[in-house]
Protein backbone atom coordinates (compact mmCIF):
# COMPACT_ATOMS: atom_id res chain seq x y z
CA UNK A 1 0.00 0.00 0.00
CA UNK A 2 2.83 2.39 0.82
CA UNK A 3 4.51 1.66 -2.52
CA UNK A 4 1.19 2.29 -4.42
CA UNK A 5 0.69 5.62 -2.64
CA UNK A 6 4.24 6.66 -3.42
CA UNK A 7 3.73 5.72 -7.10
CA UNK A 8 0.52 7.79 -7.37
CA UNK A 9 2.21 10.74 -5.73
CA UNK A 10 5.19 10.40 -8.06
CA UNK A 11 2.92 10.25 -11.14
CA UNK A 12 0.90 13.28 -10.04
CA UNK A 13 4.12 15.23 -9.77
CA UNK A 14 5.34 14.43 -13.26
CA UNK A 15 2.02 14.34 -15.16
CA UNK A 16 0.41 17.78 -15.33
CA UNK A 17 -3.39 17.99 -15.45
CA UNK A 18 -4.94 17.95 -18.92
CA UNK A 19 -5.31 21.42 -20.35
CA UNK A 20 -7.87 21.89 -23.07
CA UNK A 21 -6.44 23.89 -25.91
CA UNK A 22 -8.15 27.20 -26.65
CA UNK A 23 -10.26 27.08 -29.80
CA UNK A 24 -8.93 28.89 -32.79
CA UNK A 25 -11.25 31.89 -33.16
CA UNK A 26 -11.03 33.66 -36.53
CA UNK A 27 -10.00 37.28 -36.40
CA UNK A 28 -12.96 39.62 -36.05
CA UNK A 29 -13.58 42.36 -38.56
CA UNK A 30 -12.14 45.75 -37.73
CA UNK A 31 -15.58 47.41 -37.82
CA UNK A 32 -17.02 45.19 -35.05
CA UNK A 33 -16.34 46.23 -31.49
CA UNK A 34 -14.84 43.58 -29.22
CA UNK A 35 -17.22 42.58 -26.42
CA UNK A 36 -16.13 42.09 -22.83
CA UNK A 37 -16.07 38.32 -23.24
CA UNK A 38 -15.65 36.27 -26.41
CA UNK A 39 -18.07 33.31 -26.60
CA UNK A 40 -16.66 29.80 -26.90
CA UNK A 41 -16.49 28.74 -30.56
CA UNK A 42 -15.45 25.12 -31.14
CA UNK A 43 -13.10 24.52 -34.01
CA UNK A 44 -14.37 22.40 -36.93
CA UNK A 45 -13.44 18.81 -36.25
CA UNK A 46 -13.53 15.65 -38.30
CA UNK A 47 -12.21 14.44 -41.58
CA UNK A 48 -13.36 14.43 -45.13
CA UNK A 49 -11.74 17.71 -46.16
CA UNK A 50 -14.04 19.92 -44.01
CA UNK A 51 -11.66 20.48 -41.13
CA UNK A 52 -9.51 23.47 -40.39
CA UNK A 53 -7.23 22.78 -43.29
CA UNK A 54 -10.05 22.90 -45.81
CA UNK A 55 -10.90 26.07 -47.65
CA UNK A 56 -14.58 25.19 -47.98
CA UNK A 57 -16.87 27.65 -46.21
CA UNK A 58 -13.97 29.86 -45.15
CA UNK A 59 -15.86 32.90 -46.46
CA UNK A 60 -18.60 32.31 -43.87
CA UNK A 61 -16.19 32.08 -40.96
CA UNK A 62 -15.63 35.24 -38.98
CA UNK A 63 -16.05 36.86 -35.61
CA UNK A 64 -19.08 35.43 -33.76
CA UNK A 65 -20.87 37.40 -31.10
CA UNK A 66 -24.31 38.75 -30.28
CA UNK A 67 -23.09 42.30 -30.94
CA UNK A 68 -22.91 41.46 -34.66
CA UNK A 69 -26.68 41.94 -34.82
CA UNK A 70 -26.01 45.68 -34.89
CA UNK A 71 -24.04 45.24 -38.11
CA UNK A 72 -26.83 43.06 -39.55
CA UNK A 73 -29.42 45.73 -38.76
CA UNK A 74 -27.21 48.42 -40.28
CA UNK A 75 -26.85 46.48 -43.54
CA UNK A 76 -30.60 45.89 -43.74
CA UNK A 77 -31.36 49.56 -43.12
CA UNK A 78 -28.79 50.58 -45.71
CA UNK A 79 -30.65 48.47 -48.29
CA UNK A 80 -34.23 49.44 -47.44
CA UNK A 81 -33.73 53.00 -46.22
CA UNK A 82 -36.33 54.65 -44.02
CA UNK A 83 -39.05 57.32 -44.03
CA UNK A 84 -39.26 60.54 -42.07
CA UNK A 85 -42.27 62.86 -42.31
CA UNK A 86 -42.11 66.36 -40.88
CA UNK A 87 -44.94 68.90 -40.73
CA UNK A 88 -44.41 72.66 -40.46
CA UNK A 89 -47.19 74.84 -39.04
CA UNK A 90 -47.28 78.60 -38.58
CA UNK A 91 -48.34 81.87 -40.09
CA UNK A 92 -47.04 82.90 -43.50
CA UNK A 93 -43.77 84.81 -43.51
CA UNK A 94 -42.16 83.07 -40.53
CA UNK A 95 -39.54 81.26 -42.66
CA UNK A 96 -40.91 77.72 -42.44
CA UNK A 97 -39.64 76.57 -45.85
CA UNK A 98 -36.27 78.26 -45.34
CA UNK A 99 -35.73 76.61 -41.96
CA UNK A 100 -36.51 73.11 -43.26
CA UNK A 101 -34.14 73.64 -46.20
CA UNK A 102 -31.46 74.78 -43.73
CA UNK A 103 -32.06 71.76 -41.46
CA UNK A 104 -31.36 69.24 -44.23
CA UNK A 105 -29.03 71.47 -46.30
CA UNK A 106 -31.13 70.77 -49.38
CA UNK A 107 -34.04 72.34 -51.23
CA UNK A 108 -36.52 69.88 -49.75
CA UNK A 109 -39.41 72.20 -48.97
CA UNK A 110 -41.86 73.59 -51.47
CA UNK A 111 -41.64 77.15 -52.75
CA UNK A 112 -42.17 80.06 -50.40
CA UNK A 113 -45.72 80.45 -49.13
CA UNK A 114 -45.65 84.21 -49.38
CA UNK A 115 -48.58 85.64 -51.29
CA UNK A 116 -48.16 88.00 -54.24
CA UNK A 117 -50.64 90.73 -55.09
CA UNK A 118 -52.37 88.59 -57.70
CA UNK A 119 -52.74 85.53 -55.47
CA UNK A 120 -55.67 85.03 -53.14
CA UNK A 121 -55.11 83.85 -49.59
CA UNK A 122 -56.90 80.48 -49.23
CA UNK A 123 -60.08 80.65 -47.17
CA UNK A 124 -59.25 77.39 -45.42
CA UNK A 125 -56.06 75.67 -44.34
CA UNK A 126 -54.54 73.62 -47.14
CA UNK A 127 -52.30 70.59 -46.74
CA UNK A 128 -49.48 70.28 -49.25
CA UNK A 129 -46.64 67.78 -49.13
CA UNK A 130 -43.48 67.23 -51.13
CA UNK A 131 -41.17 64.20 -50.90
CA UNK A 132 -37.47 63.80 -51.65
CA UNK A 133 -35.02 60.92 -51.34
CA UNK A 134 -31.88 62.07 -49.56
CA UNK A 135 -28.78 59.88 -49.62
CA UNK A 136 -25.81 60.43 -47.36
CA UNK A 137 -23.05 57.96 -46.57
CA UNK A 138 -24.91 55.20 -48.38
CA UNK A 139 -28.06 55.66 -46.24
CA UNK A 140 -31.27 56.58 -48.06
CA UNK A 141 -34.03 58.54 -46.39
CA UNK A 142 -37.36 59.44 -47.96
CA UNK A 143 -38.09 62.84 -46.46
CA UNK A 144 -41.61 64.22 -46.75
CA UNK A 145 -42.28 67.84 -45.78
CA UNK A 146 -45.94 68.68 -45.11
CA UNK A 147 -46.80 72.38 -45.29
CA UNK A 148 -50.01 74.05 -44.08
CA UNK A 149 -50.51 77.29 -46.07
CA UNK A 150 -53.36 79.44 -44.83
CA UNK A 151 -52.95 78.55 -41.15
CA UNK A 152 -53.46 81.62 -38.97
CA UNK A 153 -53.79 83.98 -41.95
CA UNK A 154 -57.52 84.67 -41.58
CA UNK A 155 -59.33 87.27 -39.49
CA UNK A 156 -61.34 84.47 -37.91
CA UNK A 157 -59.02 81.53 -37.16
CA UNK A 158 -61.55 79.53 -35.17
CA UNK A 159 -60.92 75.77 -35.42
CA UNK A 160 -58.30 76.29 -38.12
CA UNK A 161 -56.37 73.34 -36.67
CA UNK A 162 -59.12 70.87 -37.60
CA UNK A 163 -57.91 70.22 -41.20
CA UNK A 164 -54.43 69.50 -39.78
CA UNK A 165 -55.80 67.13 -37.13
CA UNK A 166 -57.93 65.44 -39.79
CA UNK A 167 -54.90 64.93 -42.05
CA UNK A 168 -52.83 63.38 -39.22
CA UNK A 169 -55.64 60.97 -38.31
CA UNK A 170 -56.14 60.05 -41.97
CA UNK A 171 -52.54 58.88 -42.14
CA UNK A 172 -53.09 56.72 -39.04
CA UNK A 173 -56.23 55.30 -40.64
CA UNK A 174 -54.38 54.53 -43.87
CA UNK A 175 -51.64 52.69 -41.96
CA UNK A 176 -54.22 50.79 -39.87
CA UNK A 177 -56.10 49.57 -42.95
CA UNK A 178 -52.86 48.31 -44.46
CA UNK A 179 -52.09 46.44 -41.23
CA UNK A 180 -55.40 44.56 -41.11
CA UNK A 181 -55.26 43.46 -44.74
CA UNK A 182 -55.11 39.69 -45.24
CA UNK A 183 -52.49 40.01 -47.98
CA UNK A 184 -50.69 43.04 -46.66
CA UNK A 185 -47.52 44.49 -48.08
CA UNK A 186 -44.17 43.33 -46.79
CA UNK A 187 -43.26 46.93 -46.03
CA UNK A 188 -46.22 49.22 -45.32
CA UNK A 189 -45.66 52.76 -46.67
CA UNK A 190 -45.37 55.07 -43.68
CA UNK A 191 -47.04 58.45 -44.28
CA UNK A 192 -47.68 59.16 -40.59
CA UNK A 193 -46.46 62.53 -39.33
CA UNK A 194 -43.44 61.88 -37.09
CA UNK A 195 -42.75 65.47 -36.07
CA UNK A 196 -44.59 68.80 -36.15
CA UNK A 197 -42.55 72.00 -35.99
CA UNK A 198 -44.78 74.78 -34.66
CA UNK A 199 -43.54 78.28 -35.47
CA UNK A 200 -44.21 80.94 -32.85
CA UNK A 201 -44.16 84.60 -33.92
CA UNK A 202 -41.28 86.52 -32.25
CA UNK A 203 -43.55 89.06 -30.55
CA UNK A 204 -41.60 89.02 -27.31
CA UNK A 205 -44.82 89.27 -25.29
CA UNK A 206 -46.90 86.13 -24.92
CA UNK A 207 -48.44 83.25 -26.86
CA UNK A 208 -51.58 83.96 -28.87
CA UNK A 209 -54.75 82.05 -28.11
CA UNK A 210 -54.35 80.35 -31.50
CA UNK A 211 -50.94 79.02 -30.42
CA UNK A 212 -52.18 77.51 -27.17
CA UNK A 213 -55.35 76.05 -28.74
CA UNK A 214 -53.43 74.43 -31.57
CA UNK A 215 -50.82 72.82 -29.33
CA UNK A 216 -53.47 71.77 -26.78
CA UNK A 217 -55.42 69.84 -29.44
CA UNK A 218 -52.55 68.50 -31.54
CA UNK A 219 -50.09 67.49 -28.77
CA UNK A 220 -52.33 64.46 -28.14
CA UNK A 221 -51.88 63.06 -31.65
CA UNK A 222 -48.43 64.17 -32.84
CA UNK A 223 -44.97 65.09 -31.55
CA UNK A 224 -44.91 68.90 -31.36
CA UNK A 225 -41.65 70.86 -31.17
CA UNK A 226 -42.25 74.60 -30.62
CA UNK A 227 -39.74 77.05 -32.07
CA UNK A 228 -39.46 80.84 -32.04
CA UNK A 229 -39.04 81.90 -35.66
CA UNK A 230 -36.74 84.74 -36.78
CA UNK A 231 -35.32 85.10 -33.28
CA UNK A 232 -32.75 87.63 -34.54
CA UNK A 233 -35.51 90.25 -34.27
CA UNK A 234 -35.28 89.95 -30.47
CA UNK A 235 -32.52 91.13 -28.18
CA UNK A 236 -30.80 88.57 -25.96
CA UNK A 237 -32.76 89.69 -22.88
CA UNK A 238 -36.07 89.73 -24.79
CA UNK A 239 -35.38 86.26 -26.13
CA UNK A 240 -34.60 84.82 -22.68
CA UNK A 241 -37.71 86.37 -21.10
CA UNK A 242 -39.93 85.29 -23.99
CA UNK A 243 -38.72 81.67 -23.76
CA UNK A 244 -39.40 81.58 -20.01
CA UNK A 245 -42.87 83.08 -20.52
CA UNK A 246 -43.74 80.53 -23.22
CA UNK A 247 -42.63 77.60 -21.03
CA UNK A 248 -44.80 78.85 -18.14
CA UNK A 249 -47.83 79.26 -20.40
CA UNK A 250 -47.42 75.77 -21.86
CA UNK A 251 -47.19 74.31 -18.37
CA UNK A 252 -50.23 76.28 -17.19
CA UNK A 253 -52.28 75.00 -20.14
CA UNK A 254 -51.18 71.40 -19.54
CA UNK A 255 -49.45 71.16 -22.93
CA UNK A 256 -46.65 68.61 -23.13
CA UNK A 257 -44.36 69.01 -26.10
CA UNK A 258 -41.90 66.39 -27.29
CA UNK A 259 -40.00 64.82 -25.52
CA UNK A 260 -42.71 64.08 -22.96
CA UNK A 261 -41.58 63.33 -19.41
CA UNK A 262 -43.72 60.18 -19.15
CA UNK A 263 -41.80 58.54 -22.01
CA UNK A 264 -38.33 58.81 -20.41
CA UNK A 265 -37.12 55.22 -20.26
CA UNK A 266 -34.25 55.57 -17.78
CA UNK A 267 -32.20 58.13 -15.86
CA UNK A 268 -29.87 58.71 -18.81
CA UNK A 269 -32.84 59.54 -21.06
CA UNK A 270 -34.31 61.77 -18.36
CA UNK A 271 -31.05 63.67 -17.97
CA UNK A 272 -30.69 64.25 -21.72
CA UNK A 273 -34.34 65.15 -22.23
CA UNK A 274 -34.39 67.54 -19.26
CA UNK A 275 -31.70 69.61 -20.99
CA UNK A 276 -33.81 69.71 -24.15
CA UNK A 277 -36.97 70.64 -22.27
CA UNK A 278 -35.12 73.48 -20.54
CA UNK A 279 -33.98 74.84 -23.94
CA UNK A 280 -37.49 74.84 -25.45
CA UNK A 281 -38.83 76.64 -27.35
CA UNK A 282 -35.80 76.81 -29.63
CA UNK A 283 -35.03 80.36 -30.78
CA UNK A 284 -33.83 79.84 -34.35
CA UNK A 285 -32.80 81.66 -37.49
CA UNK A 286 -32.99 80.04 -40.91
CA UNK A 287 -31.08 80.95 -44.05
CA UNK A 288 -29.97 79.21 -47.21
CA UNK A 289 -27.57 81.97 -48.23
CA UNK A 290 -23.82 81.86 -47.64
CA UNK A 291 -21.58 84.77 -46.69
CA UNK A 292 -17.87 85.24 -46.11
CA UNK A 293 -16.97 85.71 -42.44
CA UNK A 294 -13.68 85.17 -40.60
CA UNK A 295 -12.13 83.64 -43.71
CA UNK A 296 -14.79 80.96 -44.24
CA UNK A 297 -18.17 80.53 -45.89
CA UNK A 298 -21.09 80.43 -43.44
CA UNK A 299 -24.87 80.24 -43.57
CA UNK A 300 -26.37 83.44 -42.22
CA UNK A 301 -28.52 86.54 -42.50
CA UNK A 302 -26.82 89.78 -43.38
CA UNK A 303 -27.86 92.89 -41.48
CA UNK A 304 -26.58 96.44 -41.17
CA UNK A 305 -24.72 95.38 -38.01
CA UNK A 306 -23.09 92.24 -39.39
CA UNK A 307 -23.93 88.64 -40.26
CA UNK A 308 -26.16 86.50 -38.04
CA UNK A 309 -24.52 83.08 -38.20
CA UNK A 310 -27.15 80.34 -38.34
CA UNK A 311 -24.88 77.58 -37.01
CA UNK A 312 -23.26 79.70 -34.27
CA UNK A 313 -24.76 78.75 -30.87
CA UNK A 314 -23.97 82.25 -29.60
CA UNK A 315 -26.28 83.74 -32.25
CA UNK A 316 -29.22 81.30 -32.21
CA UNK A 317 -30.22 77.76 -31.22
CA UNK A 318 -30.50 76.31 -34.71
CA UNK A 319 -27.54 73.95 -34.20
CA UNK A 320 -29.15 72.67 -30.97
CA UNK A 321 -32.43 72.00 -32.79
CA UNK A 322 -30.69 70.21 -35.67
CA UNK A 323 -28.59 68.09 -33.30
CA UNK A 324 -31.68 67.18 -31.28
CA UNK A 325 -33.92 66.36 -34.24
CA UNK A 326 -31.49 64.56 -36.55
CA UNK A 327 -28.50 63.25 -34.58
CA UNK A 328 -30.01 62.10 -31.28
CA UNK A 329 -33.83 61.82 -31.48
CA UNK A 330 -34.85 61.10 -35.08
CA UNK A 331 -35.43 57.39 -34.43
CA UNK A 332 -37.17 58.13 -31.12
CA UNK A 333 -39.58 60.49 -32.90
CA UNK A 334 -40.57 57.61 -35.17
CA UNK A 335 -40.90 55.16 -32.25
CA UNK A 336 -43.06 57.49 -30.14
CA UNK A 337 -45.27 58.08 -33.18
CA UNK A 338 -45.74 54.33 -33.71
CA UNK A 339 -45.84 53.09 -30.10
CA UNK A 340 -47.78 55.95 -28.49
CA UNK A 341 -49.77 58.16 -30.87
CA UNK A 342 -50.60 55.51 -33.46
CA UNK A 343 -51.37 52.84 -30.85
CA UNK A 344 -53.70 55.27 -29.06
CA UNK A 345 -55.55 55.93 -32.32
CA UNK A 346 -55.61 52.22 -33.18
CA UNK A 347 -57.04 51.18 -29.80
CA UNK A 348 -59.74 53.87 -29.93
CA UNK A 349 -60.62 53.03 -33.52
CA UNK A 350 -60.97 49.29 -32.85
CA UNK A 351 -62.95 49.83 -29.64
CA UNK A 352 -65.38 52.26 -31.29
CA UNK A 353 -66.12 50.02 -34.27
CA UNK A 354 -65.76 46.64 -32.62
CA UNK A 355 -62.70 45.88 -34.77
CA UNK A 356 -61.91 46.48 -38.42
CA UNK A 357 -62.78 43.82 -40.95
CA UNK A 358 -59.74 42.66 -42.94
CA UNK A 359 -59.61 44.11 -46.43
CA UNK A 360 -58.93 41.35 -48.93
CA UNK A 361 -58.59 41.23 -52.68
CA UNK A 362 -61.31 39.79 -54.94
CA UNK A 363 -59.34 36.61 -55.32
CA UNK A 364 -59.07 36.12 -51.56
CA UNK A 365 -62.82 36.74 -51.18
CA UNK A 366 -63.64 34.19 -53.87
CA UNK A 367 -61.40 31.58 -52.26
CA UNK A 368 -62.99 32.14 -48.85
CA UNK A 369 -66.49 31.67 -50.34
CA UNK A 370 -65.37 28.39 -51.88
Amino acid sequence: MRQAGTLVKYMSEIVPPEVRPKPAVPAKPSHVALPSSVPFVPSPQGTGGEGQGSGRGSALLGYIGIDTIIEQMRKKTMKTGFDFNIMVVGQSGLGKSTLVNTLFKSQVSRRSTGWSRDEKIPKTVEIKSVSHVIEEGGVKMKLTVIDTPGFGDQINNENCWEPISKYINEQYEKFLKEEVNIARKKRIPDTRVHCCLYFISPTGHTLRQLDTEFMKHLSRVVNIIPIIAKSDTLTLDEKTEFKQRVRKELEACGIECYPQKEFDEDMEDKSDNDKIREAMPFAVVGSDKEYQANGKRILGRKTAWGVVEVENPNHCEFSLLRDFMIRSHLQDLKEVTHNIHYETYRAKRLNDNGGLHPISSGQDTQESNL
